[in-house]
C-alpha cells in the first residue's frame, strides 16, 4: 500500500491538466483500477481477523487520500486554466446594426413616372427588350436605309431580331393589343451601339408615352408634359421646345431642360450648352397609326420618349450616366429606400 500510494502520489503531480488528472484517477480508483482491485490482488482470506480489520482500515485511509488529493488536483487545475469564452448570448454588449437596402436611381424615378401617369389615367405596359426588327424599325416609320439601322448604331441578333433602340417600339404593338382610344407608357431598358461618356452610355433607360384618341393636338402633348416634369421636380422647371425631327412623329418636337447640374452656365453634362435634350415628342406619324390598324382620319395622338436615366441625373444631381451602370452599392446607398 505505501509504495502504491507513493506511486500514485508521483502520478498526479505530473498531470497538469484535467484531463491528465482523470486519466491518474481512471488508472487508481476506476474499476479496474490498482487501489481499487486491491483486495483482490491479495491474499486476503487467508488473513485472520485482526488482520483483515487492519488491512481494511488502511485500504479506507489509501483510497480517502486519493480522492481527497484527485480533487484538490482538479481545482488547482481548473484555477490555473485560462477562462473559456461564452457562446451565449451577452444582453449587455450594444446591438449589431442593420442596414436597410436602398433602390437604384432609375429604379426610383421609374416608380415615381408611373405612379404620376397612373393618376392621369395611363396604363403601364411592359415591352420586350428583344424585338423585332418591324416594330423597332418598320412600324414605327423608320425607312430601312436610315442610318440607326447600321451595326454602328444597333446590336442585331439572328432572325430579324435586335436589341430594341428605344421604347417607341412598342407603340403599334399596343396599339394592336389595347385597341384605341389608349392612354399608355413603356417603361423599360434600351441599347445602342456608343461611345461611352459622362452623357452616353450603351445601355440605357427609356419611358415612352402614347395618346390616341379623337381631336388630340399639341396642346395636349405640352399640358402632360408640364405636368410631368412639375410633379416630378417639384417646382416650375426651365424648359424650351423646338423642332426636332422623328420619323415615327409629325411634326416632331425636341424638349430640353435646363442643366440642373451647372443651373445653364455649361458643364461636361451637358456639353457645355446649359440644356438637356430630355423629351423626344411630338403627333403620332399617320403611317404609325396605319400599321396598327388605326384610321388615321378619325384618330390623332401624341407620343414622348422620357430619358428616365438622364432624368435620374437631373434630380439626384449625378454627373456622369456610367455611375449608373456601375454596380457599386456606395453609390446606390446614397439614395432614398423608397419613392
Amino acid at each position: 500500500m505505501q509504495a502504491l500510494k507513493e506511486q500514485f502520489t508521483a502520478d498526479l503531480a505530473a498531470a497538469k491538466t484535467a484531463d491528465a488528472i482523470e486519466q491518474v484517477r481512471i488508472k487508481y480508483l476506476g474499476k479496474k483500477g490498482s487501489i481499487t482491485n486491491l483486495a483482490k490482488n491479495t491474499d486476503f482470506h487467508s488473513l485472520s481477523i485482526e488482520e483483515k480489520k487492519a488491512f481494511g482500515s488502511k485500504l479506507n485511509e489509501l483510497k480517502n487520500f486519493a480522492e481527497q488529493a484527485l480533487a484538490a488536483a482538479k481545482e488547482a487545475a481548473a484555477n490555473a486554466a485560462p477562462a473559456k469564452k461564452t457562446t451565449g448570448l451577452d444582453l449587455t454588449l450594444p446591438g449589431t446594426g442593420r442596414t436597410l437596402g436602398s433602390l437604384h436611381p432609375i429604379t426610383l424615378i421609374q416608380m415615381e413616372l408611373e405612379s404620376i401617369f397612373q393618376g392621369m389615367g395611363f396604363t403601364v405596359v411592359p415591352s420586350p427588350e428583344c424585338e423585332l426588327e418591324f416594330y423597332n424599325f418598320d412600324a414605327v416609320n423608320i425607312p430601312s436605309d436610315h442610318p440607326a439601322r447600321e451595326m454602328q448604331d444597333t446590336y442585331w441578333l439572328k432572325n430579324q431580331m435586335l436589341m430594341r433602340t428605344h421604347t417607341s417600339a412598342n407603340q403599334v404593338r399596343a396599339m394592336q393589343k389595347l385597341g384605341v382610344p389608349l392612354r399608355a407608357i413603356f417603361p423599360g431598358r434600351c441599347f445602342r451601339n456608343e461611345a461611352v461618356d459622362p452623357s452616353h452610355e450603351n445601355t440605357f433607360y427609356q419611358c415612352e408615352g402614347l395618346v390616341v384618341d379623337k381631336n388630340i393636338s399639341v396642346a395636349n402633348l405640352i399640358a402632360v408634359m408640364k405636368t410631368l416634369l412639375s410633379q416630378i421636380f417639384h417646382y416650375e422647371a426651365t424648359v424650351r421646345l423646338r423642332q426636332g425631327f422623328f420619323p415615327f412623329v409629325e411634326p416632331g418636337f425636341e424638349l430640353d431642360f435646363q442643366c440642373q447640374l451647372c443651373h445653364g452656365e455649361g458643364c461636361s453634362t451637358c456639353h457645355g450648352t446649359g440644356w438637356l435634350e430630355l423629351i423626344p415628342c411630338g403627333l403620332i406619324h399617320p403611317r404609325v397609326l396605319e400599321h396598327a390598324g388605326v384610321d388615321p382620319n378619325e384618330y390623332s395622338g401624341f407620343a414622348f420618349g422620357v430619358g428616365l436615366t438622364r432624368l435620374a441625373m437631373m434630380k439626384f444631381g449625378i454627373p456622369d450616366i456610367r455611375l449608373l451602370n456601375a454596380g457599386d452599392v456606395r453609390f446606390n446607398t446614397q439614395f432614398p429606400t423608397f419613392v
